[in-house]
């Protein structure tokens, strides 16, 4: 993807002087705005709002203001290189996107639409537990192109084996393994809206297809989907969990395993004593705890325990491409992106989703390459101040 930026930006001028009168939003606040006149309240506060009154999200990008970028020049910045190297394998992009449930609710093609645009802009898709389509299915839509599955631990251990044996069969290449959901948060807009897609059968999808969680059932889903969501309410949440339990989920599986949701530089520490394999920094996009750090605020603080030993990723509060090289810089091999592509996939489909992450690729390139930088692999702190 070398000059990748220039070739977008190119693109859109060339529209000149007459401009596509269908043509999608660039500014991140036009597709939100977008997003919210076709959404019902309900779906867009769902995914637009947070835990209670929504201070941590205002935290998330509070945080990415405080660091201000200081560009260097006569650097050769002619040929950049976007690449990053994670377990092994080689990605295309600094970029993933991140792992978001109940996609049906956003788009009617859900998460099959978000999957094939991060295929084709070779972005890995992480694929959510909540998803309504199957984690079949999603891979099936990828063919080849990079994918990790989340995990939500659930109560029942067999569920939990057999979503990461199918994840492993289905092509998955790593497991994201969110820690800061043993239940939901305080979500005011959601009780206000009284809206929990879940009990509605939206979400549940890779449950429902589960040989062992459908074994628990006295009858089919199709036969009684009510008795099953319920039994999903009883297992979804895992809160007596602890960290001697990770050595249930590394007997499971031979992928790579990354622990999300990871603020605290102790934290960190017990993610490495328990040999996990990678780190994800991230508040859950302030959805889980309201009053909490801005998690590019932690990111510092849980690299400098980690000291390069295992990757370190962050998410929460990425809106442009400036904030994934101030997120970069700071440490992060790789960052995920949520909500803007979550608002393109509610404006245009696929489409909308393929040309957030277009547009996020070409500034992040740019950024880089106006300050100095030619590959985000080598992105270092040295480039930013901190303003208070």
């Amino acid at each position: 993807m070398s000059n990748f930026g220039n070739q977008i930006q190119f693109k859109v001028y060339q529209t000149m002087p007459d401009p596509d009168p269908e043509r999608l939003p660039v500014v991140y606040e036009e597709w939100e705005k977008r997003a919210r006149e076709v959404l019902e309240d309900g779906p867009y506060d769902y995914i637009a709002g947070g835990a209670g009154g929504e201070s941590t999200m205002d935290a998330n990008l509070e945080a990415f203001k405080k660091w201000k970028i200081v560009p260097r020049m006569l650097r050769n910045v002619e040929s950049r290189d976007l690449e990053v190297e994670l377990f092994g394998r080689t990605y295309s992009t600094p970029l993933m996107l991140a792992p978001i449930g109940v996609q049906s609710i956003i788009h009617p093609d859900g998460e099959l639409a978000a999957a094939k645009a991060s295929a084709q802009m070779e972005v890995p898709y992480i694929t959510s537990s909540a998803s309504t389509k199957t984690l079949e299915e999603i891979a099936h839509a990828m063919g080849d192109a990079p994918r990790w599955f989340q995990l939500y631990w659930n109560k029942d251990p067999e569920v939990t084996a057999s979503f990461l044996k199918r994840a492993e069969n289905s092509g998955y290449s790593a497991i994201v393994v969110t820690l800061d959901t043993p239940m939901m948060a305080w979500r005011e807009k959601d009780l206000r809206n009284v809206y929990l897609p879940f009990l509605v059968g939206e979400g549940v999808g890779n449950y429902l297809s589960d040989p062992v969680f459908r074994s628990r059932l006295e009858k089919a889903p199709e036969e009684d989907p009510t008795s099953a969501i319920m039994h999903w309410t009883k297992t979804f949440g895992n809160p007596g969990l602890t960290w001697e339990d990770l050595a249930f989920i590394k007997k499971q599986t031979s992928l790579p395993i990354l622990l999300k949701g990871i603020m605290h530089p102790e934290d960190a520490k017990l993610a490495l004593e328990h040999e996990v394999d990678g780190i994800i920094v991230s508040n859950h996009g302030g959805r889980q705890v309201d009053g909490a750090l801005g998690a590019l605020e932690a990111l510092p603080g849980v690299c400098e325990v980690v000291g390069g030993r295992i990757p370190v990723l962050m998410d929460s509060g990425i809106r442009r491409g400036s904030d994934a090289v101030k997120a970069l810089a700071l440490g992060a091999e790789a960052v995920l992106v949520g909500r803007p592509c979550m608002y393109g996939l509610a404006v245009a489909g696929e489409r909308g989703v393929r040309e957030v992450l277009q547009n996020m690729l070409a500034d992040l390139d740019l950024t880089m390459a106006l300050t100095g930088e030619t590959s985000v692999r080598e992105l270092e702190s040295s480039i930013l101040r901190k303003s208070e």
